[in-house]
């Protein structure tokens, strides 16, 4: 037996890399920027655009796009969650009923239980009826995935079920009735004028996304070299940390330029002994407190999926259940904590819903377990599984809303926009396995 020398080809650590092909083509390799999601965000741009030009300037104002992100709040955080119900090759049919009857409970505790022992407008109130909320959805949650599996039962039977269990229950609860009003410090997690943190504190909250940014493209790069791996250009980190912070601040500067209304900004003024001028005053009403709510659940659901076990798991389970499960992975209790995670972010949905609307109604969430779908779909979850990010399903809310907002602002009947969004859905799968199809 001879010894053979086997050739290894080393990366180099650091510098640029060479990459074939056309200019465009190294500049997202450079970059690393995800063009899916690039083209979602162009797509999105157009859809903006083309119901700006059609509404006579509606879309595009500060009112709409304040209104429009409030509006996406609770639907993003249940899609955050969808996202890897489906990568791991299972489905949640349940959201929308979930978010009613959690909804209804924490009404209920709120208005009728904890006044009895607290009184109204306890500074505990919201807390404990958020508490009582985030609870039970979990619990619900982890029910059904024990069902699905301990039990084998497919994930769509079982949450069709809880789809019409939850809905019923929530009708039981109160026989029907809507219950309102919501604890005052409850209503601020729905936004309005009083749920809003104000323009000082929201460009606070962007220099501090802003400072985020940069600390994390130079942990990152920090990563890279430690372990060997080739390191981005310095042209490109600058790039993508100037065009991040861009998007922020712009983001902040549009929501700032939303003012309070007259009637509302007249009685904030008298509350806090402001003298009222002539030309009347401009009061920012800056980041609502459901859409702060809805990117720190992205944030922290984005380093779930990426920087823990439990994410490594859920994918893994979504690439090759019979792998993972051989791997020693326990997908059973995976899956049962999967669906408790699911249930709790129902119940922070139903707690800015129900905040956003100060009352509790039955019809609450009807619908939303398909929006929800559909922005994770739309953002790039795959239905094969294996596949899905938390920005997409994040984008994939955006869409959605956008399209609900602009066609009412066309004043569309409710019939034609169902028609609108499922031709989308539809056109977005098949253009998602076209993108699919070339990337192999």
């Amino acid at each position: 037996m001879t010894d053979q020398t086997i050739p290894v080809a080393i990366k180099p650590a650091s510098g640029a890399r060479a990459a074939p092909g056309n200019p465009l083509k190294r500049f997202f390799q450079a970059t690393e920027i995800d063009t899916r999601l690039l083209g979602m965000v162009v797509a999105m741009l157009l859809i903006w655009l083309g119901f700006h030009v059609l509404s006579d300037g509606l879309f595009l104002t500060s009112r709409n796009l304040w209104n429009l992100s409030v509006q996406a709040a609770s639907v993003s955080v249940m899609a955050t969650g969808m996202v890897l119900v489906i990568v791991t090759r299972n489905i949640d049919l349940s959201v929308g009923s979930i978010l009613g009857f959690v909804g209804m409970i924490m009404a209920v505790t709120q208005t009728k239980f904890l006044p009895a022992w607290l009184g109204y407008d306890h500074p505990m109130t919201w807390i404990l009826a958020l508490s009582v909320g985030i609870v039970l959805g979990a619990a619900i949650g982890a029910f059904q995935g024990a069902i699905i599996a301990f039990l084998n039962v497919p994930s769509f039977i079982v949450t069709l079920g809880g789809l019409l269990v939850w809905r019923g229950a929530a009708w039981m609860v109160t026989s029907g009735a809507t219950v309102a009003p919501m604890d005052t410090k409850f209503r601020l997690m729905g936004g309005g004028a009083d749920g809003s943190i104000g323009a000082t504190a929201s460009w606070i909250v962007g220099v501090i996304a802003c400072g985020f940014i940069v600390l994390s493209i130079l942990h990152s790069r920090k990563q890279r070299k430690r372990f060997g791996f080739p390191l981005k250009p310095i042209w490109a980190e600058f790039f993508v940390g100037i065009a991040s912070c861009g998007i922020v601040l712009g983001a902040v500067k549009v929501l700032n330029s939303y003012y309070m209304p007259v009637n509302l900004a007249r009685r904030y003024a008298e509350e806090n002994g402001i003298a009222w001028p002539e030309n009347g005053l401009d009061i920012p009403l800056g980041i609502a407190i459901p859409v702060l709510i809805a990117l720190s659940i992205a944030i922290g659901m984005n380093f779930l999926t990426n920087r823990t076990r439990f994410g490594r798991y859920v994918f893994a389970i979504g690439g090759n259940p019979e792998a993972a499960e051989l791997a020693g992975i326990k997908t059973r209790w995976v899956t049962v904590r999967l669906f408790a995670l699911m249930g709790a972010l129902c119940a922070i949905a139903a707690a800015i819903s129900t905040a956003r609307l100060n009352a509790a109604t039955n019809a609450q969430g009807t619908l939303d377990e398909l929006y929800t779908i559909a922005a994770a779909v739309i953002g790039g979850t795959s239905l094969a599984g294996g596949v899905g990010t938390i920005a997409g399903a994040v984008l994939g809310a955006l869409v959605m809303q956008s399209l609900n907002s602009g066609m009412v602002l066309l004043g569309m009947d409710a019939p034609l926009q169902s028609i609108v969004i499922g031709m989308v859905l539809v056109l977005a799968v098949w253009l998602d396995t076209i993108y699919r199809a070339r990337a192999r």
